[in-house]
């Protein structure tokens, strides 16, 4: 760790010499990024000076209690030491933490994708339940919610509705959210007052910017026709609507929600370049299994990650084997003290990686 901790610090040294070299700081977008790193390291690297500094004292006091023969100056010496070992174990703990990876794509915006799956039309009920309790929590923490493509279900909610929500560090709250979502509750429809279980699958996309993803025009497939569903007069009256196949893939984006061709091509390219980002991370994290199984955050879509059981209020994150009994404010928005335990355990996941690797 200490070689690791001197790269750093050399590194932050380097920095320090850039922010005031004139032509960096007349180089904006430079500027920017040297201060962004700057910023990230600056308590890493006071930290691991001031390890390294109780690391010296720790070496002077044994040194007086091997060679000292003065009583009153060793009793010092052995209190000191007591003092300096606490916080060399407190300091290592802080390296640590500072240590763990930070996901870079956490200060992202998001593409969300919700999908009704099992249980027919409360399926997309619960689909359209879910796409209101994100909606809430967006508008709770101040982010921007656009809706980039829905396909309405017809007992009511979502057979799929596509969204981007931006905002101050979207991604890094709401990727924990991807998987399989399970309902447990009696529809409006049940006569008998039976019980029904339905799923929905969500998918936290963070948001792919053209210089993240290069999209060669040549392997686009585009079909314009007809929109369908509410919509205005417009509707079936001209070719607005867009689907866009990623022919090396094979995935599909179709969007349909705006009149304008051009903007619905424009928002189904932008949901391609977050589901291609998405494939890469998945494949460059499967190539990394010891990383992967490091991470809370990591489901699968096809992995039941959550219960909601209407009829006992109660909620369960099987991941980390939580249950609330505050359903009602869970799926009104109210997902802090969810995502919050998540975060937790997903940082425990990964410092308890940090250690293993150090010792390795």
């Amino acid at each position: 760790m200490l070689d690791r901790l001197a790269a750093l610090e050399e590194r932050f040294d380097e920095l320090v010499r850039l922010l005031s070299d004139p032509a960096v700081v007349s180089d904006i977008p430079t500027y920017q990024r040297i201060t962004k790193e700057h910023r990230r390291l600056e308590p890493l690297v006071e930290t691991s000076r001031k390890y390294r500094t109780t690391l010296a004292n720790i070496e002077e006091a044994r040194r007086i209690l091997d060679e000292e023969s003065d009583k009153e100056l060793v009793s010092l010496a052995k209190d000191e030491l007591e003092t300096l070992e606490a916080q060399r174990d407190e300091l290592e703990r802080k390296l640590k933490e500072l240590l763990i990876p930070k996901d870079p794509n956490d200060d992202r915006n998001t593409i969300l994708e919700i999908r009704g799956g099992t249980g027919g039309g409360e399926a997309g009920l619960f689909a359209g339940d879910l796409f209101r309790m994100y909606s809430r929590y967006a508008e709770s923490k101040g982010w921007r919610l656009e809706v980039l493509s829905s396909s309405p279900a017809p007992a009511g909610g979502f057979k799929e509705i596509i969204a981007l929500i931006a905002g101050e560090g979207v991604y890094g709250r709401l990727k924990y959210e991807s998987g399989v979502h399970r309902v447990q509750r009696v529809p409006v429809t049940e006569a008998q007052g039976r019980i029904h279980t339905s799923t929905a699958s969500v998918a936290v996309l963070p948001e792919a910017d053209e210089v993240d993803i290069e999209i060669d025009p040549a392997d686009l497939k585009i079909d314009v026709f007809r929109s369908s569903g509410p919509g205005g007069q417009s509707v079936n009256t001209a070719d607005s609507a867009v689907r866009v196949t990623h022919i090396p893939t094979g995935i599909v984006v179709q969007c349909q929600d705006e009149r304008s061709q051009l903007k619905n091509k424009a928002k189904a390219l932008k949901v391609l370049r977050a589901r291609l980002m998405n494939k890469a991370i998945g494949e460059r994290q499967a190539a990394e299994a010891a990383a992967r199984k490091a991470q809370v955050g990591s489901a699968e879509r096809s992995e039941k990650i959550r219960t909601y059981n209407f009829p006992q209020s109660r909620m369960t994150d099987h991941r980390i084997k939580l249950t609330v009994h505050n359903l009602s404010q869970i799926v009104d928005g109210e997902l802090d003290e969810v995502i919050d335990v998540l975060r937790l355990a997903d940082r425990a996941n990964r410092l308890e990686h940090v250690v293993t690797s150090e010792n390795a």
